[in-house]
């Protein structure tokens, strides 16, 4: 007897392969699709070497945007789903991130999520008043100018610290200082007070108490001499001027200072009008130091204090030749001489006729 194969039987073989089929499809397709997102769990996920930079919490989006601008990472649709799973978005630390070439997804997330920021090199120089000091802060570190400016003109803290109005200029040392982005302007200023300490060693002690002069008193002159001087192998010689007179009790009489008396670095010829300026700062009217520095000097300026020049010139102007250079006496009517020579120069190139005040 012969049986004849119903088509239901033929069917059901051809659906249970199409099944398998689909099944196998989708298998493989969902193992590459979790090889492609956890592959860079402990895969390199950081594409390009950068730093990214959180200002808040909740800048998540400009975060993210951030890492697509820089072209940050191999796959930034990998890198989001890490960060969707350990909750990121809600975990956003403030600072600055330095991203490195190869690092994993999961490193990479978790850097951000324990805040493990890193540091910034902040660097101030060639500035005179608090102000431009502030503005140079602002611009490199998270809190702005303004903050800065709040924070040093604290008087509680500034009398903590050992300093008053005048001499507080004093303990901020022209430098690079590695530090956190994020640091808080109480911070960034305690920083400034342990570096002016670490600065001030045993052995710049020991010189300051040679030349019989205070570490704010060198740093005050360190800053008149800079503002005097443009050529730095020159200033310890213009330092020794400065010391003799010191020593023998006579007024500085320098341009410098009658200028910060005045609010005003750009005048090219000092008056006499502008010498009866009534300020502690007027170094022709008082005599010795004045109560704090004029501007933030150098390190090479108050080294050069430091390690004045020991000689017995009392007297210094420019060079007629403008070089930057100075001529230097030991008897005023050498001086003079010199003087008249630069003052002929001024004249012949109409330098400083015209009066700054009207």
């Amino acid at each position: 007897m012969v049986f004849e194969k119903s088509n239901h039987a033929l069917i059901r073989p051809k659906l249970g392969r199409n099944i398998a089929i689909i099944i196998a499809v989708l298998t493989i397709g969902a193992g590459a699709y979790a090889y492609k997102i956890f592959g860079f769990v402990f895969h390199p996920i950081v594409k390009t070497e950068c730093d990214i930079y959180i200002v808040n919490t909740f800048q998540y989006k400009a975060f993210k945007d951030s890492l697509i601008k820089k072209d940050a990472l191999y796959d930034v649709n990998a890198f989001e789903f890490l960060a969707k799973k350990k909750n990121l978005s809600s975990n956003l630390k403030p600072g600055k991130y330095h991203l490195k070439k190869g690092t994993s997804g999961n490193n990479l997330v978790n850097q951000f999520l324990a805040g493990n920021q890193s540091p910034v090199i902040l660097t101030f120089n060639n500035v005179r008043l608090f102000p431009d000091l502030a503005g140079k802060v602002g611009t490199q570190l998270m809190m702005d100018s303004l903050s800065v400016l709040r924070m040093v003109d604290d008087s509680l803290k500034r009398n903590q610290f050992g300093f008053n109005q005048y001499s507080y200029p004093a303990m901020f040392v022209p430098n690079s200082y590695e530090m956190y982005w994020t640091i808080t302007p109480e911070k960034w200023l305690d920083r400034m007070h342990k570096e002016y300490e670490r600065f001030w060693n045993g052995n710049r002690l020991k010189l300051a108490k040679t030349a019989k002069l205070t570490p704010v008193e060198v740093v005050t002159l360190a800053s008149i001499v800079q503002e005097e001087i443009r050529h730095i192998d020159e200033m310890p010689k213009v330092a020794g001027v400065y010391i003799n007179r010191i020593k023998r009790g006579w007024p500085l009489q320098a341009d410098p200072t009658i200028k910060f008396a005045l609010g005003d670095f750009s005048l090219t010829r000092i008056l006499n009008d502008d010498l009866k300026i009534d300020s502690p700062y007027n170094t022709y009217v008082n005599k010795g130091l004045p109560p704090g520095p004029i501007c933030f000097p150098s390190i090479k300026a108050i080294d050069a204090v430091l390690n004045y020049e020991h000689h017995n010139y009392l007297y210094f102007c420019v060079n007629k030749s403008f070089d930057g250079y100075h001529a230097f006496a030991k008897t005023y009517r050498q001086h003079l001489i010199n003087a008249r020579a630069y003052h002929n120069e001024l004249n012949k190139r109409r330098i400083g006729f015209k009066s700054h005040r009207k």
